[in-house]
């Protein structure tokens, strides 16, 4: 099991309010504000580090992950959100029967080329 990740981007503040916003729909809210990064876990988390964390550095390749979603409802508001906070459009809510008949998902690029994606896989 996973028990936290994290990314690097090239500016920390723009990161920090690209994912505040993107990820509210989701539950996800800041945690840790410190001089090593930020991160961010589910508002009922009982983590005081959260699960998810971002830094600043010059060298990084873009990366693919996926946060999980309770409702279709939220994939599509994690969606929109993204878009509204600056989120490149990298493959709209929908199924992806290619996973299997309720992978339910949606693709957004976050400010660093970062690949992000919400999925639900219950059906609706």
């Amino acid at each position: 099991m996973i028990d936290h990740f994290g990314i690097t981007v090239k500016n920390l503040e723009n990161s920090k309010a690209f994912y505040q916003a993107t990820l509210a729909p989701l539950g996800y809210e800041l945690k840790c504000d410190s001089s090593f990064g930020l991160s961010f876990a589910e508002a009922c988390s009982t983590d005081p580090a959260g699960d998810f964390w971002i830094r600043q550095g010059e060298k990084f390749p873009p990366m693919h992950f996926a946060f999980n979603a309770q409702t279709r409802e939220k994939v599509r508001a994690f969606y929109q959100a993204g878009l509204k906070a600056g989120a490149a459009d990298n493959g709209a809510p929908g199924i992806r029967k290619k996973y299997h008949s309720n992978y339910y998902a949606a693709f957004l690029l976050d400010p660093d080329g970062h690949n992000i994606e919400a999925v639900c896989h219950k059906k609706e």
